[in-house]
């Protein structure tokens, strides 16, 4: 437990761990190499720690070397069945990318996950791999544990998905590489485009096109991929925080290095900046196929807004440092859409409602909406529950930053498994933390 305390100001220079979701990829296309994939930046998290053991359990060669990290891929088609179950833990990304990219060799796999992890859907895979011959035996037909069993006759998969989903469309290119034919996927809104991207940064062949349908991608078969030496980005969503913090504490005036400016992940930045959100953008570059940039981040007096449905995707991950901010902007804010917030590490609309409750923050919710209306001193003063959930933990303690009494939150232990070391980075920039 920790108690967060009201703060002064909040400046200077900080540097953001490497994306968890390029984190994730970076390693799973490396051992989809032969030869050696150097990675830079790599985020040590609990969950990317689960991909980087789990593909050790399917025959790649994973280690760290000085601060970089190193992987011995077996090439496309190349997994080995694992001796043992792949324990997931808490990370989505790593059980639905992995399932994806065994799916089509002839090898089977049980997967587990913690208790969070084992009551999220998993249909939304299965029901893919399904169709392209794949056999998953799981829990109540679509939870974990299951076990997947890959085949080695895999008919390419032309999948219409009906969820916006980075992850489901990530394991659906990943099964297509070692299919024989083209495989095609249809999205109605641009999810995450990491997968993509990081396909061709690795030499593959991938098209997308936007059609009246939605977004159209088709990746060809049986491809090979080249090793490659990879440096990730900043994660804009880990940056959320303390964008958030800065920009609500008076004031504040803190500068974030190296973001990760995709297009996909920008959709919080976008939000803010028509609340009034004072933020400068320089250095821009692209990195690996990814665009980055600096920000400056001024403190501001923020006024609700609409979220536009079109940018939900976009900064799902979000909409809980997002409730924080409109707690404290003049007016309402309104996000609509969300209803995949329901099936995250917790039910997050559910978790971000009831702590602003608590701490006198007029909220109304429902299955796929909230509405947060603003006041200008947010009492705190209370014990908040995260649920176990590491972005509900740390929007709370961006909110005690400016509360007018400090509040505790419950636990911080699963804020490892996305942002290690996120409580000292907070305390650099002068955040008031107390054990």
């Amino acid at each position: 437990m920790i108690t967060v305390n009201r703060s002064k100001k909040l400046s200077g220079y900080i540097s953001i761990p490497g994306d968890k979701s390029i984190s994730h990829r970076a390693v799973i296309f490396g051992s989809l190499c032969i030869g050696k994939t150097t990675i830079e930046g790599l985020l040590e998290s609990e969950d990317v720690h689960r991909t980087i053991e789990a593909v050790r359990q399917l025959g790649a060669r994973v280690k760290r070397k000085n601060d970089k990290w190193e992987v011995d891929g077996f090439g496309v088609g190349g997994f080995t069945s694992p001796e043992n179950v792949i324990d997931c833990g808490n990370s989505g990304t790593t059980c639905r990318l992995l399932m994806g990219a065994i799916s089509t060799t002839p090898i089977s796999a049980t997967f587990i996950g913690d208790k969070s992890l084992s009551q999220r859907p998993m249909d939304r895979i299965i029901q893919p791999l399904s169709e392209i011959g794949v056999k998953c035996s799981a829990r109540e037909g679509s939870f974990l544990p299951i076990t997947l069993e890959g085949t080695s006759s895999a008919m390419p998969s032309d999948f219409e998905s009906k969820v916006d989903s980075a992850q489901v469309k990530s394991a659906v290119l990943l099964a297509g590489l070692n299919s024989r034919g083209a495989t095609r996927y249809v999205e109605r809104k641009l999810t995450r485009d990491h997968t993509e991207r990081m396909l061709m940064f690795f030499g593959g062949k991938i098209k997308t096109q936007k059609t009246e349908y939605g977004y159209y991608h088709s990746l060809e078969g049986l491809q090979e991929l080249k090793p490659q030496e990879i440096s990730i980005p900043s994660d804009p969503s880990s940056a959320s925080f303390f964008i958030a913090a800065a920009l609500m504490v008076e004031g504040s005036d803190v500068t974030i290095k190296n973001i990760c400016m995709n297009e996909t992940r920008i959709g919080f930045l976008k939000v803010i900046n028509k609340m009034g959100a004072r933020i400068e953008v320089y250095n821009k570059k692209a990195v690996c196929g990814e665009p980055v940039a600096d920000l400056r981040v001024i403190s501001s007096r923020l006024k609700g807004v609409k979220v536009p449905k079109n940018i939900v995707a976009s900064m799902i991950d979000e909409f809980p440092i997002l409730a924080v901010l409109a707690a404290v902007a003049e007016g309402k804010t309104e996000m609509r859409g969300i209803e995949e917030l329901r099936v995250k590490e917790s039910d997050r609309i559910f978790s971000m409602a009831t702590g602003l409750r608590e701490c006198g923050v007029n909220v109304s919710y429902g299955d796929d909406y909230m509405t947060v209306e603003g006041v200008r001193k947010v009492k705190g003063g209370q014990l908040i529950n995260t649920f176990n959930d590491h972005r509900i933990a740390m929007s709370f303690i961006c909110l005690g930053q400016v509360t007018q009494k400090p509040i505790e939150i419950s636990e911080t232990i699963s804020i490892g498994t996305s942002f290690p070391g996120f409580i000292e980075k907070f305390k650099e920039i002068g955040a008031n933390l107390s054990s």
